[in-house]
């Protein structure tokens, strides 16, 4: 047999008339939101830790206690869920390729943006002398956008698409772009410290093996057969030790950052991520920062 509520019959034996839902008025209910103190019929209400909470305050965040942020879905790494999770992927590969397109056009930009550390350059007469060490500290980053040959634009592009998505969308845009970055960053500045001062350097393999050693470490946090990232990683150093011609040096020091940082990305503990996050990209920029200014004192 059904049954009133005990406040139903109280209000009923009492003449006064029982409260209606807010969303549906031809309900009766005696039951509210323990945040509002609105009344919700049993399809509106929401269960709480404490009692029933309506549907809007649920959407606002208001019935947890924290921010309506702090509900939404997150990554892996705590980032937000996006709805496009290539986008920062799709950014990077388009600048790649602007970038490729305009020295296409005026080879004579490849010169003025590669990663050089100090070297003279004859042209235009009287010539001068160029390169990091003279101040031009832009070429650390502009190098990691540039290409001349298409089979290396081409193999780079395919490995930022190939393992740019899957790691945007477990980390997040901000940072996996930070990931992309400081890579990148880091394989310049060991190429920097390394290379001869007058061999220049361009390219986007020390942010792309930045890429692979993020990957790798994602699959080990997620218990995933790593046989087949392990050989491809392998077969590529292999390309880079074998190959003329090749940076290793970028490629090394992509791949040491990259492990670095998502160690701290995928390994942060919940109640300190973001302290935890930030320190490790902190990190590996201070200690790259730190390459450059070394090997800048000892050219000049």
């Amino acid at each position: 047999m059904d049954q009133q509520p005990p406040g139903d019959r109280a209000a009923a034996g009492s003449g006064v008339p029982t409260p209606t839902c807010y969303r549906h008025p031809d309900r009766e209910t005696g039951i509210s939101c323990t945040r509002c103190e609105r009344p919700v019929c049993p399809e509106c209400m929401v269960s709480a830790s404490v009692g029933f909470q309506c549907p809007d305050c649920v959407r606002q965040g208001s019935g947890t206690g924290h921010h309506p942020a702090a509900s939404r879905p997150r990554t892996l790494a705590g980032g937000s869920v996006a709805a496009d999770p290539r986008l920062v992927t799709k950014i990077l590969l388009s600048i790649n390729l602007a970038v490729f397109l305009l020295v296409t056009v005026r080879p004579g930009l490849v010169g003025d943006l590669t990663l050089l550390g100090r070297a003279w350059d004859p042209s235009p007469p009287p010539g001068s002398i160029e390169g990091v060490a003279e101040g031009q500290w832009y070429r650390l980053v502009t190098s990691m956008f540039l290409h001349q040959e298409l089979m290396h634009i081409g193999f780079n592009m395919l490995g930022l698409w190939w393992l740019g998505g899957q790691l945007e969308a477990a980390l997040g845009r901000s940072r996996y772009l930070a990931l992309y970055l400081l890579s990148g960053f880091a394989g310049s500045a060991l190429t920097y410290l390394i290379a001869a001062q007058n061999q220049p350097s361009l390219g986007a393999s020390g942010a792309v093996y930045g890429l692979f050693g993020a990957t790798a470490v994602l699959m080990r946090r997620m218990n995933y057969d790593m046989r087949p990232v392990l050989v491809l990683l392998a077969l590529n150093l292999v390309f880079t030790f074998t190959w003329g011609g090749i940076a290793w040096e970028a490629h090394v020091g992509g791949l040491i950052a990259g492990v670095a940082i998502a160690v701290g990305m995928v390994h942060a503990p919940r109640e300190r991520r973001t302290a935890v996050q930030t320190g490790t990209c902190a990190l590996v920029l201070l200690a790259s920062l730190g390459i450059v200014v070394a090997r800048t004192i000892a050219l000049t």
